[in-house]
């Protein structure tokens, strides 16, 4: 291995240490990521999802992708040199493979994050859905009651106050018009 390694040219020895050392980092990343997950943050990736954020969704420097740049770029200038090319097209055929892997991974991680969903209740998306009244609520918000709605997929029973001149009874069926700051459904009976 000593005298394959010493009869290299300083060019292919460039090319095979930066391949040893991000091919190494590589299969480390791969197998914690199958076995533990892909913790946030571990990689310098911010990925939690904060309400209000409009960060950036799409991210190309990051530590995940910068080792698939060197690792693919690598290789790609070993057999580069391996069939013959020159410096220059060696060079400039892993570079363009790199950032191609760099793009992939970006895009891959992008499209992935896109998948995941906080679960988190947004009662804001109950506005304009139907639902039915389970506890009485009083007339002009004077009491709060209960209403059965469909929200995000989901059936849910939530407190609301009426906007209208009369009590809505169990059974009657509501829409759901406004929510408070506090998170309460404001409903009127369906036929207003």
């Amino acid at each position: 291995m000593e005298e394959w390694f010493s009869a290299l040219t300083s060019f292919e020895k460039f090319y095979w240490i930066i391949a040893g050392i991000s091919s190494t980092i590589f299969v480390f990343v791969l197998i914690t990521t199958f076995l533990v997950g892909d913790a946030d943050g571990v990689d310098g990736d911010v990925d939690a999802e904060i309400e209000s954020d409009t960060g950036i969704d799409f991210q190309f420097f990051t530590f995940k992708n910068l080792v698939a740049f060197f690792t693919i770029f690598s290789w790609a200038g070993i057999s580069c040199i391996d069939a013959g090319y020159g410096k220059g097209v060696t060079i400039l055929v892993s570079t363009i493979a790199g950032l191609i892997m760099m793009f992939i991974m970006g895009a891959l991680i992008y499209y992935i994050n896109k998948l995941v969903s906080s679960g988190t209740l947004k009662l804001e998306n109950a506005i304009g859905n139907v639902g039915e009244v389970y506890l009485t609520i009083g007339a002009n918000r004077s009491k709060i009651g209960k209403v059965h709605v469909t929200i995000q997929g989901a059936l849910r029973e939530l407190d609301a106050l009426a906007d209208s001149e009369e009590t809505l009874k169990t059974g009657t069926v509501i829409k759901v018009i406004e929510v408070t700051g506090t998170g309460i459904l404001i409903v009127q009976p369906l036929n207003q």
